[in-house]
């Protein structure tokens, strides 16, 4: 392998391995479904989070801790309450990563094409 592909391919297991935590937090279904709310912008609170849900506040509450470990949402207390918002520079990062990935995956499609057009 090249040095400069060498390079490129420890910048991509860096940046996948950063980013694990983002994907396996995104990785479930509530947890999503909760990411697509906060996307709307604003924060939430719990109440807000599970109107039109059979999810518990408790269960919710629980989602939403593991996607803040993960950096991808923050809490602030206001009153005696707790809004949940979106951190989007997580979701940026881990949009990027996919990026990468995809274009690495490209260029190894692109090389496989290549060489079995040759045979």
């Amino acid at each position: 392998m090249s040095p400069a592909k060498d390079a490129a391919a420890r910048l991509v297991t860096r940046q996948t391995e950063a980013m694990a935590g983002v994907f396996a937090a995104l990785g479930d279904t509530t947890r999503l479904r909760l990411v697509a709310v906060l996307c709307a912008g604003g924060a939430f609170s719990i109440a807000q989070l599970t109107t039109q849900t059979s999810v518990t506040r408790q269960a919710v509450t629980k989602h939403l801790q593991v996607l803040a470990d993960a950096g991808v949402v923050h809490d602030l207390r206001v009153g005696r309450e707790r809004l949940w918002q979106l951190q989007p520079g997580q979701i940026e990062e881990a949009r990027r990563t996919l990026e990468v990935i995809g274009r690495e995956w490209e260029q190894s499609l692109a090389n496989l094409k290549a060489f079995l057009e040759k045979e």
